[in-house]
């Protein structure tokens, strides 16, 4: 179910929200909002719900297991085992085939024979999520900062809430869990105010910037990659560039915007990262709870940057390694992946040198052409259409051009201009005061209703895909 759907914003959303205000008791409560979140992951599939169960029933378990056993080696045999089950579902569904594949490729080079069969697999929606929301859970109560939840009917809530089911933030149950325990019992009038306000200007960074990129510029000029020049191709990426941020951050706005309306508060997730004025920045202030996940359960368990100056670095290429396959089962999100830990490692050397931009508006446009490089590899279907577009970029290879015909509507190149001019100066919605006067809520609604307009051509959100 599409948050920028017709069932969803009148059908759906109206039932949640009076179920979840209008039952008595918290486990009564806690109990719908669970099973409304089941309702809406299964809308797509009912198939994956039972996927779901199992693996929220097994984090659960393996907690409150780990909690209440003092033998070292048997709680660590917990979480490997529980590690192993929930990569081990991720790894099946997501990454079999690629894997198998790729072997196939290099035993084909190699004059071997690989007989594996491709399994075909659909991929659940927002296993990735889920996945990373219970492991680090689960190495919480390890660590010995969480206690576990109380019931499974906890637990259940925190995995399956729908605002952040499938594309995030990645929330942390020890977020979460004050908050399950004393839920809302009314509707709070600046929090009602204050999630409209993030969960239109969400919808409308998604359907009105995002989708618009997407039609007008991005998919008809990456259709015709191989025959883009110079100019076109960058256009291509700029779009993209911008599409990308308008769609995953407006997402997140709506869920954040969700959360509000039922009482809850989820964490920022994005910050106006192409204002970054470095790449480490840039992780700061891009996906935030992806970034700070990796970091606390990769990154600092590696060692960080307390060792060496060659380890520091490859911690970072060890952690962008698999925060691009995260990303997806091809080489393309590989290599993106690689290609920003090769920038936070030589970010990190020319900092300890003093080799810094002069000057932050220099620094920003540096940072965001880097960006922008890295998004040709997450954008092309394959890393022969990336490097062949990159030299087109560069001047190394020509184009035929003749392709802007394509995207020449005055409509085309005012939604571009807008949307630059708002990822390039405007603050994120966090940043941004909330109009309290009367004149702004009908502005909000006007806002909204030309949303609704476009509901009539569904448009997945691109993270649904990680």
């Amino acid at each position: 179910m599409l948050f920028n759907s017709y069932v969803f914003c009148f059908l759906f959303l109206p039932a949640a929200l009076l179920g979840w205000w209008q039952l008595p008791g918290r486990r009564w409560r806690l109990g719908f909002l669970t099973l409304a979140s089941y309702v809406f992951y299964g809308w797509w599939d009912w198939r994956f719900v039972p996927l779901m169960l199992a693996s929220t029933t097994a984090d659960f378990i393996a907690g409150w297991y780990i909690h209440r056993t003092a033998a070292v080696a048997r709680r660590r045999a917990c979480l490997v085992l529980l590690l192993g089950f929930n990569l081990g579902i991720l790894g099946i569904f997501k990454y079999y085939d690629f894997f198998v594949g790729s072997l196939d490729g290099l035993g084909g080079a190699l004059g071997l024979s690989v007989d594996l069969p491709l399994l075909h697999l659909v991929l659940p929606v927002g296993i990735s999520f889920y996945t990373f929301n219970s492991i680090s859970y689960t190495i919480d109560i390890y660590r010995g900062r969480l206690q576990p939840a109380r019931s499974l009917l906890e637990f259940s809530t925190f995995v399956a809430m729908f605002p952040h089911l499938v594309a995030g933030p990645i929330v942390r149950y020890a977020d979460m869990a004050p908050q399950f325990e004393r839920p809302s019992v009314r509707p709070d009038r600046p929090a009602w105010v204050l999630g409209c306000w993030f969960f239109v200007l969400g919808m409308a960074r998604k359907v009105l910037l995002a989708d618009l990129l997407a039609a007008h510029f991005v998919t008809p000029l990456w259709h015709q990659a191989a025959h883009l020049d110079a100019g076109e191709a960058w256009l291509a990426v700029l779009a993209y560039t911008l599409q990308i941020y308008f769609d995953f951050s407006g997402y997140s706005d709506m869920a954040v915007g969700l959360a509000l309306l039922l009482g809850f508060r989820f964490p920022q997730n994005f910050d106006a990262p192409y204002q970054s004025a470095n790449i480490s920045e840039f992780w700061r202030r891009w996906h935030m709870s992806l970034s700070f996940w990796m970091r606390d359960y990769l990154y600092v368990p590696l060692g960080g940057n307390q060792g060496s100056r060659l380890r520091t670095m490859g911690n970072l290429a060890l952690v962008m390694f698999l925060g691009g396959l995260w990303h997806g089962a091809a080489w393309t999100f590989v290599v993106w992946g690689l290609y920003h830990g090769a920038l936070l490692a030589a970010h990190a050397a020319c900092r300890e040198r003093g080799w810094v931009p002069r000057g932050r508006p220099l620094a920003v446009v540096c940072t965001l052409l880097s960006v922008m490089v890295g998004w040709v590899f997450f954008r092309a279907t394959s890393l022969a259409e990336a490097v062949r577009l990159l030299g087109v970029m560069g001047g190394m290879r020509q184009g035929e051009g003749g392709n802007l015909a394509l995207v020449a509507s005055p409509l085309a190149w005012a939604v571009l201009l807008l949307a630059g001019i708002i990822a390039a100066f405007l603050p994120d919605t966090w940043r941004l005061a909330v109009p309290r006067r009367p004149i702004w809520g009908a502005i909000l609604a006007l806002l909204f209703l030309c949303c609704t307009f476009r509901f009539a051509t569904p448009s997945p959100f691109l993270y649904f895909q990680f």
